[in-house]
């Protein structure tokens, strides 16, 4: 008997990169592989018979779908996916490897070369922004708001004035 799926996937939609964006995907965080790649049986508005049209995969030990739809829908930034880093170590790698428009890069938002928006966000600033004095969230705020990408230290020292 197979595992029981979990109730709700994300399913990303793509012109044609659905397999090159999974496996990108995949690359750049543990717990994270393709698990199924399926082929069209039929020519489709999209592709043809063969043609890559699904991508399962895990991110981070949650599942999401890939599918190559056609032109019809673009990513816009109404849906990010949000990665909690550990450091800034964590946080300059992923923004280093996911930001592929620079000017579009603020408060830690990049988009990546599909479109699809993430957030690069250093597990301190939920910490200072959820536990800290009406002050220090305040100061830590403005702080993240001139920022493009997230800088730990900085957002340290707004906390401590």
């Amino acid at each position: 008997m197979t595992a029981p799926r979990q109730k709700i996937i994300p399913c990303l939609w793509f012109e044609t990169e659905a397999e090159e964006a999974a496996r990108f995907y995949v690359s750049l965080l543990p717990d994270s592989r393709i698990d199924e790649i399926q082929t069209a049986p039929g020519d489709y508005p999209a592709g043809k018979a063969g043609d890559v049209i699904l991508v399962e995969f895990t991110l981070a030990g949650s599942p999401y779908t890939a599918l190559n739809g056609g032109p019809e829908f673009k990513f816009n930034e109404a849906v990010s996916l949000q990665v909690d880093c550990a450091d800034q170590a964590e946080v300059d790698r992923l923004t280093e490897a996911l930001s592929a428009v620079p000017e579009a890069e603020q408060c830690g938002w990049v988009k990546d070369r599909y479109g699809l928006s993430w957030q690069i966000v250093p597990n301190v600033l939920t910490e200072l922004l959820s536990n800290g004095s009406p002050d220090v969230r305040l100061r830590v705020f403005n702080a993240m708001m001139q920022m493009k990408r997230l800088n730990v230290a900085a957002l340290e020292a707004a906390a401590r004035g």
